[in-house]
């Protein structure tokens, strides 16, 4: 967590809460949008923040999602199976969302000569998780799931199954490295739905040109590999808690409410829902 610490040590003192709680359908391009302007906050201020956010019940497609050859037959597919679907706001693979996966994004300013690079970010966050769920009995690991949704070099797992996934997002002076936790609930479930998003969606290349052969025994949550009950609440505390054990900050879950009435805000969260509505367009 040393490292981690040495990221939470700039110019301020405190670090920014920011709970979305569980978003329905009509707001679903908020947190996407929230993420990048919080990202563009943090590196103007120099100001580490925390956003939590969940979805109801959603496939999130990244851009490379939209490319399969029957995007609408696909589309059909998770309708069936009670998914809602958004884009982001970003490249690779979907995930599901529901009330069961909680998504954290650690905001940090990356200013200065020295900038946070790819491999280290996604390092501090496995480090972050590790600290906050690893035990004698459980070992963390981060390497790829191929055949999970959206795999990447550093899926967290515990004894090969998959329950988080990394990604990142960066501007200028910011930077968010971004995880979904898969804590509670069906996570069989998800992954079915994702594989026949992808059969459906692929037909005869299922599997190939970069889209995961989707098997659902690959991923599993997160009480259930720790073989103990978790909820989204306690997670939470559990995460905040490790942060501020390690460091001399101290947490403020009341400002960014207020931060975000103001013009600047408004502006740049109306500039981003709008990259949202237009990325969006692909569904209708």
């Amino acid at each position: 967590m040393t490292n981690l610490n040495q990221l939470l040590s700039t110019n301020t003192n405190t670090l920014f809460l920011y709970d979305q709680g569980c978003l329905t359908k009509q707001d679903y391009f908020l947190p996407f949008a929230l993420t990048d302007t919080l990202t563009t906050f943090s590196g103007i201020n120099q100001q580490p923040i925390i956003h939590f956010w969940q979805l109801d019940q959603a496939m999130i497609l990244g851009m490379k999602d939209t490319r399969v050859t029957d995007l609408k037959n696909g589309l059909a597919s998770l309708k069936q199976d009670g998914y809602n679907v958004v884009i982001r706001n970003a490249g690779g693979l979907g995930v599901i969302a529901d009330d069961g996966i909680l998504n954290i994004s650690l905001i940090l300013p990356n200013t200065g000569k020295k900038k946070i690079t790819i491999d280290d970010a996604y390092t501090h966050m496995w480090n972050w998780i590790k600290y906050a769920f690893e035990d004698g009995q459980h070992s963390i690991e981060a390497f790829e799931i191929t055949e999970s949704y959206c795999p990447g070099t550093f899926d967290l797992s515990i004894d090969g199954k998959k329950f988080a996934g990394i990604a990142q997002r960066r501007v200028k002076d910011g930077i968010a490295i971004m995880i979904y936790l898969s804590i509670n609930g069906d996570q069989q479930k998800r992954g079915e739905s994702v594989r026949h998003f992808y059969k459906a969606s692929l037909h005869e290349d299922f599997g190939r040109n970069g889209y995961p052969p989707v098997d659902p025994a690959v991923m599993a949550n997160l009480e259930d590999l720790l073989q103990q009950p978790l909820t989204i609440t306690e997670v939470k505390k559990r995460l905040i808690n490790v942060l501020l054990d390690y460091s001399e900050m101290n947490s403020d879950e009341k400002i960014l409410p207020k931060l975000a009435t103001t013009d600047w805000f408004t502006t740049e969260m109306d500039k981003q829902i709008a990259k949202m509505e237009q990325r969006n367009q692909l569904l209708d």
